[in-house]
């Protein structure tokens, strides 16, 4: 176990001053600081964002003046520039929030969902004493989103491409377990089996038949295919036709850990499978 972080602390000691009869003149106390400056006219738009958004059949300019307490000179202005740059929409006189709102919108929702894998992840590294890995098969590529590790338990350094090498780590032997044979073999021939340790599976055929064996939603493990000195195990997670895993890695002198902590994770995703559903797809 890596030794506890330590902070330093530095006491400053000021020098004695030598005495004298008359006392030295205290300088005059520092004039506070002026607030932050803010910008007026972006805080107004704001509020008409924030109006129209609460309009699922939008408003007209005057009464979005009323609810904000603008002017309606100023309601006006600010509506034009909003339209002009993509953020409001006007149809038939009312006001509708636009494209650009639209993609911030769904913007911060995925950072939503990534907060939720992020959080989660980092809470099962702690709880388990190890590095949890998040992945997804899409668009015919093996996609490490999210690694949670920490000094004590380092996640396996990626040495070798995880997208290319898929046939030698539980993260990717998992994700190709889950295709139908037809997306295996494509992604086969785009990433041929290669030896990247002495106890790399050797050739498709061999990779394709430990797959077909894998029973359904069991952990894959490996055992120092990928990296020496270090043993992963894989667990599966489909939602629709995504297909997931959450991971862990452990050092191979720690190997008779490896299927309990797999066994603990999973029933740890047992119990989040509603929250992970909904942040599975971002």
């Amino acid at each position: 176990m890596a030794p506890a972080d330590t902070a330093s602390v530095h006491l400053h000691t000021v020098p004695a001053q030598p005495r004298s009869a008359a006392r030295p003149e205290q300088p005059s106390p520092a004039a506070p600081s002026p607030p932050a400056t803010l910008i007026g006219s972006v805080q107004r738009a704001m509020r008409l964002l924030e109006t129209v958004a609460g309009h699922e059949y939008g408003a007209p300019a005057k009464q979005l003046a009323r609810e904000t307490g603008l002017a309606l000179p100023t309601t006006y202005h600010l509506l034009r520039t909003l339209v002009h740059e993509g953020y409001l929409r006007r149809d038939k006189g009312l006001f509708f929030l636009g494209e650009a709102a639209e993609r911030l919108s769904s913007s911060g929702a995925r950072q939503k969902r990534r907060s939720t894998i992020v959080d989660t992840l980092a809470h099962w590294r702690d709880a388990l004493g190890v590095p949890v890995y998040y992945a997804v098969y899409r668009e015919g590529e093996i996609e490490l989103v999210c690694v949670s590790d920490s000094p004590a338990s380092p996640a396996v350094e990626e040495w070798a491409d995880f997208r290319e090498t898929g046939h030698a780590h539980a993260v990717g032997q998992c994700l190709l377990s889950q295709l139908d044979e037809a997306a295996r073999r494509d992604h086969l021939d785009r990433y041929p089996v290669q030896p990247l340790t002495p106890y790399t599976v050797r050739d498709d055929h061999s990779l394709l038949r430990r797959l077909e064996r894998v029973r359904r939603m069991e952990p894959v493990t490996e055992r120092q295919e990928y990296a020496l000195g270090t043993v992963c195990a894989a667990v599966p997670l489909t939602f629709g036709t995504t297909a997931a895993t959450m991971a862990i890695s452990l050092p191979a002198h720690q190997a008779d850990r490896l299927v309990g902590a797999a066994r603990q994770l999973q029933d740890e995703i047992g119990r989040r499978l509603g929250s992970l559903a909904l942040s599975i797809s971002m």
